[in-house]
């Protein structure tokens, strides 16, 4: 009996135009996105190489230590085909020197407004939007559409449990959609073989799971479809409350969320922050350089006094001992200014952090959050990706400075590239440069970009999962409740 309801459900969605139509989009839009991702990761690729390319030859052709920067840059992730997150959002590199603080800059949509405007479809977009309607399109009628028609009283002549009805419904909506969807999701899994999409076995964990998530979050919209059906005994009163819901769902409650939150914890803007820390810098900064000021007045005093010393060699040793005095007492300045930046960010990512919290608890309501959360969880282009990037290459900065400070004191004077003062009662006061030659790179870092395990990632998103899961649960009870009363005539 089962089986015959089933099959009977099948061939109504099958036979029905608006599969073929909606087969055809669906196919369309999943093949071209990921057609479409692939070029754009391979185009991330060839920048992202050629732009190490230009800093590694850049960073061979600095002269001395002193002058030293450099860049780290984000790498781009295969899994972004399928979800693009916060991949085009956030900068791809950042500067790497003792003046700027670490942060990442030149975002895809920052340099190319258009995709800003339009964003890019991913698979996850079509998932989200486009499958979820499609469900509810395809099931709002599944139950009053047949009591209308006359059918579900014919069914309902026999003795057929009211239980098996429901699951038949259920299963027989969801056979005739997820079926023929994967024939393009088989297709697009194919063009990674075609392109050579360099895919490690945890990416296709991660795919899979991505495609397990999906599978979920349109089971629910399925659900929910047959939910509605039956609690209302007209299927135009259906079809309003299933679009109502998907509005809610899918465009309402994730965007309101954040703005409730927004309101509730206040959480300093980007300028607001760089004008607390230029304002501090500047400040300690101009202190610093009036105090060394009347230093250098006090100095050539001295020397002034001392002027029976005729010594070359003790006037310049006098010099770089009073220049490595400065230079250490400016390093303590820069800490200062790095220490109150790092005070003030973490400040800032504590603010954050509960803004983000918070919203991410008001948008759990809906279930296209949860799936949008991850989604992008199992990509690794979430909202953490940003402040991991930074963290890493905070770190990696320490390391490049600790170096380029250690190959100065090696070097002895003039050997950070900078130029050489000296002073003598004959020749008066005399500036010479030391002759540029490349760095010696021996033993120079190489950032290493923060890794994120498979295992973290399914960890993150088993909340979603629960969630997706225990609203199909509840979808389900509810419909089977409200059939048990449902009047089939």
């Amino acid at each position: 009996m089962l089986g015959i309801l089933i099959n009977k459900e099948l061939r109504s969605i099958l036979l029905s135009p608006k599969f073929a139509v909606s087969f055809g989009l669906c196919s369309v839009l999943i093949l071209l996105s990921v057609f479409l991702g692939i070029q754009e990761y391979r185009s991330s690729v060839t920048q992202y190489q050629t732009a190490r390319q230009l800093n590694d030859q850049q960073l061979r052709e600095t002269s001395g230590w002193m002058r030293l920067t450099t860049k780290a840059y984000r790498e781009p992730s295969p899994m972004q085909i399928f979800v693009s997150g916060l991949s085009y959002d956030i900068g791809r590199f950042s500067s790497v020197n003792s003046f700027n603080p670490v942060k990442l800059t030149g975002s895809t949509y920052s340099e190319d407004t258009i995709f800003a405007l339009f964003r890019i479809i991913d698979f996850a977009f079509i998932v989200q939007v486009v499958l979820s309607l499609f469900a509810i399109l395809f099931t709002f009628d599944a139950v009053c559409g047949e009591r209308e028609d006359g059918t579900l009283k014919l069914v309902f002549s026999s003795a057929v449990p009211r239980a098996k009805y429901l699951i038949a419904k259920c299963a027989g909506a969801w056979l005739g959609l997820v079926v023929p969807i994967c024939i393009p999701i088989l297709l697009s899994i194919l063009l990674l073989f075609v392109f050579a999409v360099p895919f490690a076995a945890g990416d296709w964990l991660r795919l899979g799971s991505l495609l397990g998530v999906s599978l979920l979050y349109f089971t629910f919209f399925v659900v929910l479809g047959v939910l509605l059906s039956t609690l209302t005994r007209r299927p135009s009163i259906s079809f309003l409350f299933g679009l109502v819901s998907w509005v809610l769902a899918v465009l309402i409650i994730p965007r309101a969320s954040a703005t409730v939150a927004g309101q509730i914890v206040r959480v300093p803007t980007v300028a607001e922050i760089e004008g607390m820390r230029d304002g501090y810098a500047t400040n300690r900064m101009n202190s610093f350089n009036e105090e060394f000021s009347k230093n250098w007045e006090k100095w050539a005093r001295e020397d002034h006094a001392a002027g029976s010393e005729r010594d070359s060699a003790s006037v310049q040793d006098r010099m770089w001992t009073r220049m490595q005095v400065h230079d250490s007492a400016r390093k303590v300045v820069q800490q200062e200014i790095e220490q109150y930046g790092e005070r003030l960010n973490e400040t800032v990512r504590q603010k954050k952090n509960a803004q983000m919290r918070l919203a991410l608890s008001l948008a759990r309501v809906s279930p296209a959050a949860d799936y949008q959360l991850a989604a992008m969880t199992l990509a690794g282009n979430d909202v953490s990706m940003k402040d991991a990037y930074e963290e890493a290459i905070g770190l990696y900065r320490t390391q490049v400075m600790d170096l380029r400070d250690r190959k100065m004191a090696e070097a002895g004077p003039g050997g950070g590239g900078g130029i050489m003062v000296s002073i003598s009662s004959d020749k008066g006061a005399q500036i010479s440069a030391p002759k540029p030659k490349p760095l010696d790179l021996t033993g120079f870092p190489e950032f290493i970009k923060p890794q994120i395990t498979v295992e973290h990632a399914l960890e993150g998103t088993a909340v979603s999962f629960g969630i997706l899961l225990l609203g199909i649960i509840l979808a389900f009870g509810g419909a089977f409740a409200a059939f048990l009363r449902y009047d089939v005539r």
